[in-house]
């Protein structure tokens, strides 16, 4: 994932800092909006925290880490599960990550796999899945040392040396084919709820070096003349059969990106942003308008790891640019959680700067949330921002954006809610739905409850108490007051998260006083 070296190549251009966004009162946290967070796994950024863990300890850590972003308002996680041609999941054609046990190949153990675990706990605590890939990464360093099942060893013509690090070539048609297979059998694999890119296409320009990849070139010239036309046509081909492949196998699996924040500058193409940066097109050779305006994505979302005054790329102008840039699609902002309080400039020492940042996204109505980088920072730097999350912004919880583009088909309501009231709290049952037109009944529920007294209804977020992404049909509710009335409605989910009409409502006194026996 981009971080301050990348920052540091838009140069340093320091102003002194202002009030950001004059402040005013947080808007009520909208229903639906998209709270993501990257939990990266290359180099044991976020998790594991070191190599050879025992499987209870890695499974530990994660419901940690779950924990801690279900506290904070997430409903969404993006998890590394193939850093460099390896995986973090069983069923993979590829060796087990080297950050899993500390050598690449070697298993963590009989029964356990990584991605299964991550997936059951997010649905239970109402976060979508979405597995995170590097799609041409193979080695981190020159002295990378590699499973002998590893691609650089079994088949090392797929691939060039750039920086010291091996990378697949991605203009030879096998290794397009071979990656879309890689990551289809994840999508068959695994109840994933989407598959994420990040913005590593081609490689980031080191001075003096240069892409070996003239043979390839000659080889596959597919009709090109001009290499670096050539090589941003490789990334789209990948990219439209790829999404392509994936809503074949599962319609509801959703495919997003995660480009560095300039696609052009408005200097280099009049439909570019008014900005001096680095830019996807002509340095990484990644179209990334492109993408959304073909609709081969159904989520965009750019790395705007810059301040609102950072003045070669400021956070504002990126956020408009986008904005007028979706075509339909959803777009999420990538935000730097990793560069709160830290010394480049002096806006990212001052602590509205992301609160700041999620309020001007929600002023805008072409934005549907946001996705931070990286996990660990909630539980050091950003600790702060964490805590704006909880207690204000994200205060109450909120389902994905919908996707009508992949299912407009709104599933049937859950049947024969009934309420009962225990000494550990009130027991809710129901049943599931009937099949809708789709035939899907339920992939998941959203509880309500509603005080003596309020308005019944299900736009207003701050009446949820649950929301799970599974297809259980029971509930206790343990945070009641005793001899106090509440209504209760269920909603059904489907796998895209459109939301039924509510079952209910049904009313309960709870009990006065705990007896001996039920």
């Amino acid at each position: 994932m981009l971080k301050t070296t990348i920052y540091a190549l838009l140069s340093l251009f320091l102003i002194t800092p202002t009030i950001l966004c004059a402040q005013s009162t947080s808007k009520i946290a909208p229903k639906r909006e998209f709270r993501g967070v990257w939990v990266a796994t290359v180099a044991n950024i976020d998790w594991p925290s070191k190599p050879g863990l025992s499987p209870d300890q890695q499974k530990q850590e994660l419901i940690g880490i779950l924990e801690m972003h279900k506290a904070n308002g997430m409903n969404a996680i993006m998890l590394q599960v193939r850093p460099a041609a390896d995986a973090f999941y069983a069923k993979s054609r590829e060796p087990w990550s080297q950050w899993l046990m500390g050598r690449q190949g070697l298993s963590p153990g009989p029964g356990y796999d990584p991605l299964a675990f991550a997936i059951k706990e997010a649905h239970q605590r109402g976060m979508e899945l979405h597995a995170w890939f590097n799609p041409y990464r193979a080695t981190m360093s020159p002295n990378a040392v590699v499973s002998p099942e590893h691609m650089t060893r079994k088949r090392p013509e797929l691939f060039f040396t750039y920086g010291g690090k091996k990378q697949f070539d991605p203009g030879i048609p096998e290794v397009r084919d071979y990656i879309i297979q890689v990551i289809l059998d994840v999508v068959k694999g695994y109840d994933i709820d989407g598959i994420h890119f990040d913005d590593y296409f081609y490689p980031y320009k080191i001075a003096g070096q240069r892409i070996n990849d003239e043979a390839t070139f000659n080889k596959y010239s597919n009709g090109f003349t001009d290499i670096n036309d050539w090589r941003r046509n490789n990334v789209d081909l990948l990219i439209e059969q790829l999404g392509d492949s994936i809503h074949h196998y599962k319609k509801y699996v959703k495919f997003g990106i995660s480009p560095f924040g300039i696609w052009k500058n408005d200097n280099e193409d009049s439909q570019g942003s008014a900005t001096r940066g680095l830019s996807n097109y002509h340095e990484l050779f990644a179209d990334s308008r492109k993408w959304v305006k073909e609709g081969w994505v159904d989520y965009i979302n750019p790395q705007i790891y810059f301040s609102f005054t950072r003045r070669v790329a400021p956070f504002g102008t990126l956020v408009d640019w986008w904005g007028n840039n979706t075509f339909g699609r959803h777009l999420y902002i990538g935000q730097a959680a990793y560069l709160v309080n830290q010394k480049m400039e002096a806006a990212w020492r001052l602590p509205q700067q992301i609160p700041s940042q999620i309020r001007y996204i929600r002023d805008n109505n072409r934005v549907q949330g946001s996705v931070f980088f990286s996990s660990k920072s909630f539980s050091t730097i950003a600790r702060g921002v964490g805590d704006s999350l909880r207690n204000d912004l994200y205060k109450y919880p909120a389902l994905p954006p919908q996707m009508p583009w992949l299912d407009d088909v709104v599933p049937n309501q859950p049947q024969q809610l009934t309420a009962e009231a225990k000494n550990d709290g009130v027991h809710l049952k129901w049943e599931k739905p009937f099949k809708a037109s789709d035939g899907e009944t339920a992939s998941g529920y959203v509880i309500y409850r509603f005080n003596e007294g309020e308005k019944i209804e299900v736009l207003d977020a701050k009446n949820i108490l649950k929301i799970s992404f599974e297809d259980f049909t029971s509930f206790i509710d343990t945070a009641t007051e005793k001899g106090k009335r509440y209504n209760y409605l269920v909603t059904a989910l489907d796998r895209l998260k459109n939301e039924s009409e509510p079952s209910g409502p049904v009313g309960i006194q709870t009990k006065e006083l705990a007896s001996q026996e039920e």
